[in-house]
């Protein structure tokens, strides 16, 4: 079988689901035995996400390679349970620094370097990379007619051309708006967004249409004939209760089949049944059995910059049959007299990840404060760093504990730089990125979470545990229950005679999925569970 291809694009405005179309339609297809990968094609100029504000671009999803991508990324891997790669994220800041590479080389023998063909070509390239899958699907980032996407469009459309008809197809996700004065769906927007691919050359095959009510059978006729596509082929995509429902109602609007139909795949009938299985515990989770959890941190006014994190606590809850309330508060807002009120009805703290020193402090007596009152806590990179500093201030007595990142003059670095870290002046791509493995001792916390001694966990960070404070804070309680598998990193620490008190050096969220829940996470969400009576 031929590699069969399928793009995604997006009109009218952004944040209409594209990630989750693609990737619901990803599961769909490995439902039917396909071997799917799904990449994404972001149009702006930087290299990645990585040296981007989270407030610019949400989190930043780091795979197994060590590449910082964008957060899509994270709903592809939920989704199609498939450990994705670099070549799954690919800017346009990554396609002309590579063609400017080349050029600088001599490699294109002193041609004019122009966007066709070369930075197309470069494009398209990405696009082949994968060898052993049996269908790609790659979202286009932004919306068609964005300046910096016309070169990726223009290289879709040029795959078009290359490969045969039934080897590729485009789907357009688009916006029906609803206009509550006249009681109307309208199209309108959907057909100029249309007009505008195809005066780029590219003819959608699908429409995957948000709406938030039911699409009528006038609407999708008009849009078949404005837009030139099979009526079949206008899909409706309302808003879901929940997320993994999404690829279960494309099934029943026949999103697959018409794919199916398109590529002629002959492997037609799905199965869905697990899939249907789980969304079915979900939605059947008693609404009374709730447990509310804070994420402490220092982006909470884009939901977006923790969207891993958020997602691993509903695969706790579901794990644990019980719905999670997620409550974000804003660090910076946290201090020692009002730490008790902001967490008031609180069953369990998640400090995630971060850098630079805004909103350290909160994070830090908030840690105190869970750790005192027993609330089961989970810290991640940097509410790891931060649980260590904490305990080293609080417990050993010595108060001027920080991390070198935050504090260069601490005369207690319990946290500081990695020695290969030394020297770095690039800030893109250089922390320790990537999945590395960690040795877990026996009889710990840690040890009965995850069931095993020797796991993996991804990494994004430059510091780490000082181990020359190891064996002080380790006769004080913090126990380190996890390491490298040379002994040299200190990768988890825990609390004995605490509810639930651990702390990773990673991101145990980039790794968790609905129906594989992240460990740490299950161990907070059941700890939660047992403070409250249900």
């Amino acid at each position: 079988m031929n590699t069969k291809y399928i793009f995604v694009t997006g009109g009218v405005v952004s944040g209409l689901g594209k990630g989750i179309t693609a990737a619901s339609l990803g599961r769909l297809l490995k439902n039917r035995g396909y071997k799917v990968t799904i990449q994404k094609f972001d149009p702006y100029i930087n290299v990645d996400p990585g040296t981007m504000n989270p407030y610019e671009h949400g989190e930043v999803f780091v795979t197994d390679d060590g590449a910082e991508t964008d957060l899509d990324l994270g709903h592809y891997e939920r989704f199609i349970d498939e450990n994705l790669t670099r070549n799954s994220s690919v800017t346009m800041g990554r396609v002309y620094s590579t063609v400017i590479e080349k050029e600088r080389k001599g490699e294109y023998l002193g041609k004019t370097v122009q966007v066709i063909p070369h930075i197309t070509n470069e494009i398209k390239e990405k696009i082949y990379s994968f060898k052993d899958s049996d269908i790609v699907i790659t979202e286009v980032g932004g919306t068609v007619g964005d300046i910096e996407g016309l070169s990726i469009i223009e290289a879709i459309r040029q795959v078009g051309l290359e490969k045969n008809p039934e080897d590729v197809l485009y789907i357009h996700v688009t916006l029906l708006p609803y206009i509550t004065g006249s009681n109307e769906i309208k199209s309108k927007p959907t057909q100029h967004s249309v007009k505008e691919l195809q005066s780029l050359g590219v003819q959608p095959d699908i429409l995957v249409c948000r709406t938030e009510l039911d699409i009528p059978d006038s609407i999708r006729e008009k849009l078949s004939m404005f837009c030139n596509v099979r009526k079949t082929s206008v899909i409706q995509n309302k808003t879901a209760g929940c997320l993994y429902e999404v690829p279960l109602m494309l099934e029943e609007e026949g999103l697959a089949k018409e794919v199916c139909n398109h590529l002629r795949l002959d492997k037609y009938l799905p199965d869905n049944e697990k899939w249907e299985q789980m969304v079915n515990k979900i939605k059947n989770i008693n609404e009374n059995n709730l447990v509310n959890i804070a994420i402490v941190g220092k982006y909470v006014k884009l939901e977006d910059a923790y969207i891993s994190v958020i997602e691993s606590l509903y695969h706790a809850g579901f794990a644990n049959e019980v719905k999670v309330n997620v409550k974000l508060i804003d660090s910076e807002t946290v201090n020692r007299e009002n730490v008790k009120e902001k967490l008031e009805g609180i069953q369990g703290v998640v400090v995630p990840g971060g850098f630079g020193n805004r909103g350290i402090e909160g994070k830090i007596e908030t840690i105190k404060y869970v750790r005192e009152n027993n609330i089961p806590f989970l810290g991640i990179c940097l509410g790891m760093q931060m649980a260590v500093v904490e305990y080293a201030r609080n417990v050993l007595g010595l108060s001027d504990s920080n991390s070198s990142e935050l504090d260069e003059n601490t005369t207690n670095p319990v946290i500081h730089l990695m020695e290969e870290q030394k020297g770095v002046v690039k800030k893109g791509g250089t922390m320790r990125l990537g999945v590395y493995p960690c040795v877990i001792k026996k009889e710990t916390l840690a040890y009965k979470l995850y069931g095993e001694e020797n796991i993996s966990e991804r990494h994004r960070h430059r510091f780490e545990y000082n181990n020359n404070y190891k064996e002080k804070l380790e006769n004080a309680g913090l126990i380190c229950s996890g390491t490298s598998p040379d002994g040299t990193l200190v990768e988890m620490v825990e609390i004995e005679n605490h509810p639930f008190f651990i702390a990773g050096q990673f991101h145990p969220e980039l790794k968790s999925r609905p129906n594989k829940p992240a460990p740490l996470f299950v161990g907070l969400i059941r700890a939660a569970k047992n403070t409250i009576v249900l």
